[in-house]
C-alpha cells in the first residue's frame, strides 16, 4: 500500500514538528550545564545570601537584619572597598592603553611567527598569577630584590608592597590579556578605510580618531570592564605580597572569615562578598551589550 503523499497544508505542520524537536533537543543537551551552575554558582549564592542578611547569637535561633550590611559599608571595610576599586580601575585602565599598543603592533605586523609567539606568551600570563607570581616580583623588585640592590631603587623612594607597587605586579597578567581580548577586533579593521581615510587628506590621528576609535570603542570598553572585573576580584597575589599595607575588600573578607578581625564577623563578611557580587553583576551588565555589540569585528 502506497502512503499518500503529502499536501501543501502537511508541510508546514511538519516542519513545525521538527523545529520543536530539535528544540526539544537542544535544551536537553544543555540541561547538563544548567545543572552544574545551579549547584555550582546557585546554591553557594543562596547560602552567602543568607548569611549575610542573618546573625548568629549563641545560644539563639537566628535571626534576619540588615545590620551585617550596614557594616560592610562603614568604617574599614568601606575603605577596603573602595580601594579595591580604585585599584582595579586605575591598572584596568593602564593595561587597555598598553595593550592596545602592544596589539596594534602584532596586528600590524607581517612577521607571522611574532604574532604567534605573542599570542601564546599572551595565553601563558593571563593565567598567571597568584602566589607564585607574587614571589617572582618580591625576589626581583622587593625590599631585598635583585633589581632593587642593583639598581638600588630604595634610595630613590621604590616600595613594591605600596598601592603602585601592587599595580604593577596586576599589569603582569592584565596587559597579556588585554591584547588577547582587543587583537580580534583589530583584525576586523579594514585596510580599506585606512586607505580612504588617507585619500581624503586625513593624518593618522584623524584616522584613529574618526574611524579605528569609533569603530574599537565598544571593544575597548569592554576589555576594560574585564580586566576590572578580573584585578577586581584577585586575592591571591595581594595576600601573599602585601597583606594589610593596601586596603582590599577580598583582604578584608579572608580576614574576617579567619577570625582575625572578630569572632563573629563572619556574617559581615558574606555581607562584603554580596556588596562584590552586586559590583561583578553591574560590571557584567555593561560587558555583554559591548561585547554582542563588538562581536560584528571578530567576522
Amino acid at each position: 500500500m502506497v502512503a499518500p503523499r503529502a499536501t501543501e497544508d502537511d508541510r508546514p505542520r511538519r516542519r513545525l514538528r521538527s523545529t520543536l524537536r530539535r528544540a526539544a533537543a537542544g535544551r536537553l543537551a544543555v540541561a547538563p550545564l544548567l545543572i552544574f551552575v545551579a549547584v555550582g554558582f546557585g546554591v553557594p549564592a543562596v547560602a552567602m545570601a543568607y548569611g549575610a542578611f542573618t546573625t548568629n547569637t549563641p545560644g539563639a535561633p537566628s535571626s534576619y537584619t540588615s545590620g551585617n550590611f550596614t557594616a560592610s559599608l562603614e568604617g574599614g571595610y568601606l575603605t577596603a572597598l573602595l580601594g579595591s576599586v580604585k585599584l582595579s580601575a586605575v591598572s584596568a585602565l593602564i593595561s587597555t592603553v598598553i595593550g592596545l599598543m602592544l596589539a596594534q603592533a602584532v596586528a600590524t605586523s607581517r612577521f607571522k611567527t611574532l604574532r604567534h609567539a605573542v599570542l601564546s606568551a599572551s595565553g601563558v600570563l593571563a593565567n598567571f598569577g597568584g602566589v607564585p607570581l607574587a614571589f617572582a616580583f618580591i625576589a626581583t623588585l622587593g625590599n631585598a630584590g635583585g633589581l632593587t640592590t642593583r639598581l638600588h631603587l630604595d634610595k630613590a623612594g621604590w616600595s613594591l608592597y605600596t598601592f603602585w607597587g601592587l599595580n604593577l605586579v596586576y599589569l603582569y597578567f592584565l596587559i597579556p590579556l588585554m591584547v588577547l581580548s582587543v587583537l580580534p577586533s583589530l583584525d576586523g579593521l579594514r585596510r580599506q578605510w585606512r586607505e580612504a581615510a588617507q585619500n581624503n587628506g586625513a593624518t593618522v590621528w584623524k584616522y584613529w580618531r574618526y574611524v579605528a576609535l569609533p569603530v574599537l570603542a565598544p571593544s575597548l570598553l569592554g576589555g576594560f570592564v574585564l580586566l576590572f572585573g578580573t584585578a577586581f576580584a584577585a586575592y591571591a597575589t595581594a595576600a601573599a605580597m602585601v597583606g594589610a599595607s593596601v586596603p582590599l575588600i577580598t583582604l578584608q573578607i579572608a580576614n574576617a572569615l579567619n577570625g582575625n578581625v572578630s569572632a563573629d564577623a563572619g556574617n559581615v563578611a558574606l555581607a562584603m562578598s554580596v556588596d562584590m557580587v552586586v559590583i561583578a553583576v553591574l560590571v557584567m551588565a555593561v560587558y555583554l551589550p559591548l561585547q554582542r555589540r563588538s562581536a560584528r569585528w571578530l567576522v
